[in-house]
């Protein structure tokens, strides 16, 4: 092999590694995604932004404790996996649109409508939440909700290791 093509193929692969760290670097979790977050949330009108976000905190909690033994629930599915998002997603998109956070009472369901509210009931200890349906998945055959890291540990019965069989059962209006 000459000196010259040894010398190209060193600045081929340099080329190539370098291409490749420049796209690690652009699929990292923090690339701009803060702009977008900011951009969003920003609206002209400020009544109607103060509005707007009244009726996100007032439909994103709920108080769970004094509710749970007056609210009307019809039965989904027994005997079913759950288990929590990782903390890595916080701050990105769901399918419906919000901006997920590991501490508000939300989950994800691959068929129930966004908005539905289910109630999840851990079977080893009688545990309940409710949460709100927000996002699509999960995507692992076995499972049939993925719920947020809180809810997810007020019913744990096990230090929140997944998964938990849960009952589900959704909250009528």
């Amino acid at each position: 092999m000459s000196k010259k093509t040894k010398i190209m193929r060193k600045n081929v692969l340099l080329i190539t590694l370098m291409l490749l760290i420049t796209a690690l670097a652009g699929f990292s979790n923090e690339s701009n995604l803060s702009f977008v977050r900011k951009a969003s949330f920003y609206n002209s009108d400020k009544k109607k932004q103060s509005k707007n976000l009244d009726t996100i905190k007032k439909s994103d909690t709920l108080k769970v404790v004094d509710s749970l033994a007056n609210i009307k629930t019809k039965f989904y599915k027994k005997n079913v996996e759950a288990s929590h998002y990782s903390d890595k997603l916080n701050g990105r998109r769901t399918a419906s649109g919000q901006v997920f956070s590991n501490k508000k009472y939300t989950a994800a369901h691959k068929t129930l409508k966004f908005g539905t509210k289910v109630k999840v009931t851990n079977i080893a200890n009688n545990k309940s939440v409710i949460v709100t349906i927000n996002d699509r998945g999960p995507y692992t055959r076995s499972r049939e909700i993925d719920i947020a890291k809180r809810p997810f540990l007020d019913i744990s019965h096990n230090k929140g290791k997944t998964p938990l069989r849960v009952i589900l059962e959704i909250v009528e209006k």
